[in-house]
């Protein structure tokens, strides 16, 4: 079994290394940015079937959007949309033999945490400022702020944890029954794990509406003690 803390190279683009997670991970954004142009380029007010179920995916995401963070969707939408599709299809990139999902790797779920970090910084800044941002580190006081920085990193932390654990016990298992039992015993455990897939890419962007809403709230209305420290 390889190891999760490396891979091997299909190729170098100058002195870089590109391994097979990485050609997926290329792979899967082609394909979302492709299907998105494809889908957009010809809605109308009259929607087909197809047109149809793409908006009440995207209402149901607002749905999810108004009820978690109490804002309205639009500024979110993208980033937010955009980042469940991304883990979901990445999960279930398991389905196509041979390839290993790119959740499945360390530096792909480090980039998404680190994406939700940045995220975070941005939309914090531009409700209050980078004054009113800054100011919510002091929460409650100036002692606190080594804290509550820290605080936001092991947030991070924990969000790509959270996933490359979930995917990659997933790959393992099925790996090793698939090895000891033959091809058609770990089907159900392949469902068990796409199910597993979907319901991860839902808790990371729910974490991460979570985690922009507190920071555009304490922004907005000033430190909150009882805003800081969300329960994961």
């Amino acid at each position: 079994m390889k190891s999760p803390l490396g891979g091997v190279a299909l190729f170098h683009l100058g002195p870089v290394p590109i391994s097979a997670g990485v050609v997926t991970t290329w792979a899967i954004m082609a394909a979302l940015v492709i299907g998105g142009i494809l889908i957009t380029r010809r809605l109308s007010l009259v929607p087909s079937r197809a047109q149809a179920g793409f908006e009440l995916i995207v209402d149901t995401l607002d749905s999810q959007i108004r009820a978690t963070m109490q804002m309205e969707p639009a500024p979110y939408r993208a980033f937010i949309g955009t980042l469940f599709v991304f883990i979901f299809v990445a999960n279930w990139s398991a389905l196509i033999p041979g390839v290993e999902p790119p959740t499945a790797r360390l530096e792909t779920d480090a980039a998404l945490a680190f994406l939700v970090f940045l995220a975070v910084i941005w939309f914090g800044i531009r409700a209050g400022g980078i004054a009113g941002y800054l100011a919510t580190f002091a929460s409650p006081n100036l002692i606190m702020i080594p804290l509550n920085f820290v605080e936001s990193l092991t947030r991070t932390f924990s969000l790509f944890v959270r996933l490359f654990g979930n995917v990659m016990s997933g790959v393992f298992v099925i790996g090793i029954v698939l090895s000891l039992a033959g091809l058609l015993v770990p089907i159900p455990l392949m469902a068990l794990d796409l199910l597993t897939g979907a319901v991860q890419a839902y808790i990371f962007a729910v974490l991460a509406m979570v985690f922009i809403a507190g920071a555009i709230r304490e922004t907005q209305s000033g430190p909150d003690p009882s805003s800081r420290g969300t329960p994961l």
